[in-house]
């Protein structure tokens, strides 16, 4: 049973200020677009997840993040504590607030460019006390050596560890040795397993007890004790993926703190990102847990399971999360 006392998340992370243009289609190299609509969104990996965290409900969320002197970090501080995170702030005046500059295309694209600023403060002995805190959330877009500190120590302290692999590089082993659970996609799995050897090769390949590889609108798939857990994805209209990943993160770090299984945690965290691309923009894109809950009394699409057992190659350990075995 899950110590109540004991069920906090505390992201370590990002936070960026998003400058966003919609355009028919996103530039390739040399190519100039007409843009349209054009808006400002906070956002930053470790601060989505954070608000994802937040608003999945049942598991105080708190927030180590660097931002510098500026109205850019105003416009963060105001929106993670209007989500209900608790913040601990390393400011730097002499740096930028991070922004991202993101190009959002008709069919839901997007191309992101990312200028850290001040997230690349963050330091080893910036990570607050971890009483009451059941899981870390870690990232790559501030200092690998800064995320890796974060991860000994909490491991040390008995608290659990998950890390978002992204974006994408590979990881040295003493860190993933800390790790309880890894979140990648298929790119960021290929290079931290060093293979392109198909999908389960390169998931076999990874020391880390539990791995859940995100796969788009297939779904994802999650190896732990030795069985592979799938999940398909949500069918909703796609407006705007960039921040889907994040709250994917957000809210199965949030379902695990708060004691629920592995596979009710894949489906409560598919059931979110999918909602969160039906909605423009990164944080204001994150859901509360009543539509969450909503959209979870909706079984799940048999043919997208069969689909997504296909492509993990009918494998012996295959399971869904609401049943015993996957369809051939």
């Amino acid at each position: 049973m899950t110590d109540m006392r004991n069920t906090g998340v505390l992201v370590a992370g990002s936070a960026n200020l998003d400058f966003v243009v919609r355009a028919g289609q996103i530039p390739t190299p040399g190519e100039t677009v007409l843009g349209r609509d054009f808006s400002t969104h906070p956002g930053g990996k470790g601060a989505n997840q954070a608000v994802a965290a937040a608003r999945a409900g049942a598991a105080p969320t708190r927030m180590l993040l660097a931002l510098g002197d500026d109205a850019q970090a105003l416009a963060l501080e105001r929106s993670l504590r209007e989500a209900g995170v608790a913040l601990h702030v390393r400011r730097s005046p002499e740096l930028t607030t991070g922004v991202a500059f993101i190009c959002l295309s008709d069919a839901g694209e997007n191309a992101i460019t990312v200028a850290p600023g001040a997230n690349e403060a963050l330091q080893p002995d910036d990570l607050p006390a971890l009483e009451g805190v059941s899981h870390l959330l870690l990232q790559l877009e501030t200092p690998l050596a800064t995320v890796a500190a974060h991860a000994a120590v909490a491991r040390a302290q008995g608290v659990r560890v998950v890390l978002n692999a992204a974006p994408a590089r590979a990881l040295p082993e003493p860190l993933l040795a800390t790790l309880d659970v890894l979140v990648v996609n298929e790119g960021e799995l290929a290079a931290i397993a060093g293979t392109d050897g198909g999908l389960l090769a390169a998931l076999d390949r990874v020391p880390v007890s539990t791995v859940v590889v995100t796969l788009g609108a297939a779904g994802c798939v999650a190896r732990a004790d030795g069985r592979l857990w799938l999940q398909p994805a949500f069918a909703v209209p796609v407006l705007d993926t960039t921040a889907a990943g994040d709250t994917f993160c957000g809210v199965l770090t949030a379902a695990l703190a708060r004691g629920a299984a592995l596979p009710a945690a894949l489906r409560e965290a598919a059931a979110a990102s999918a909602l969160a691309v039906t909605v423009l923009g990164a944080q204001s894109s994150i859901p509360c847990a009543d539509a969450v809950q909503t959209l979870l009394r909706t079984p799940d699409d048999a043919a997208a399971l069969a689909a997504l057992a296909a492509r993990c190659g009918h494998d012996p350990r295959l399971l869904s999360p609401t049943s015993s075995a996957v369809p051939a």
